[in-house]
């Protein structure tokens, strides 16, 4: 599978969520319209962001957070340093949620359900009804309600199975599953969790990292081995 080299505005609000909070696709698409980024657009009209129109992002958003500058002022700068040379641009490596390793989530990502339907094109009701069999999970904070990045990856993911016609309800078994999966290593590791010794609950972290990967891979090949005689070239 070819690696994109590009971010979509939705991932880039992704990208930008942890440092900067307040970050909404409406303020990249300002931003945009007052001429201080200018991503590249496909065929269709959709922005794509490269490396380089993310660091201008955190440049612009840095730059109004930390020192107050005004946009006209930011835009100076930026033109200043448009002339200077600059490196060639970078592939920005995506890890993608359905391949053979599972994307690690953001840290510190606090998205509105508004929010989290922008950064995935899943609509709403989508959203409810994954919430409703259990599949995501609002958080409180504050008395607000917010999605965290682990629920990003799963919407992203179950994002993929719509495709096939698969609806919310159909997604409960892996939700059971895992369920299962988690209560079994927990007893597994339990032991160590217990000890105050923070080497133990160091090794406890490590052994579930380790049990996690297996089971991952032993679920793979376990389906694989169910459907040879369709995977099977002819």
């Amino acid at each position: 599978m070819a690696t994109r080299n590009y971010m979509s505005i939705g991932e880039i609000l992704v990208t930008l969520k942890t440092e900067f909070p307040d970050v909404t696709i409406s303020k990249i698409r300002f931003l945009e319209g007052e001429g201080l980024i200018d991503p590249e657009r496909t065929p269709s009209g959709y922005r794509k962001f490269h490396e380089d129109d993310v660091e201008r992002l955190r440049t612009i958003l840095r730059m109004q957070r930390d020192e107050y500058l005004p946009l006209k002022v930011i835009k100076e700068r930026l033109t200043a340093k448009d002339d200077e040379p600059s490196p060639k641009r970078k592939k920005v490596e995506l890890q993608e949620a359905a391949g053979d390793d599972l994307a690690t989530p953001p840290t510190g990502l606090h998205m509105s359900a508004e929010e989290l339907a922008a950064a995935t094109g899943v609509d709403r009701n989508r959203i409810r009804e994954l919430e409703s069999f259990g599949i995501l999970c609002s958080h409180g904070l504050n008395g607000d309600q917010y999605y965290d990045g682990d629920d990003f990856i799963v919407l992203s993911i179950a994002k993929d199975f719509f495709k096939y016609g698969i609806e919310p309800r159909h997604l409960t078994m892996y939700r059971h599953f895992a369920e299962r999966e988690a209560t079994f290593f927990e007893s597994l590791v339990m032991p160590m969790l217990r000890q105050r010794n923070p080497d133990a609950r160091r090794a406890a972290a490590d052994n579930l990292a380790d049990l996690a990967a297996l089971a991952r891979k032993l679920k793979q090949a376990l389906l694989r081995s169910n459907l040879r005689q369709y995977l099977q070239s002819s």
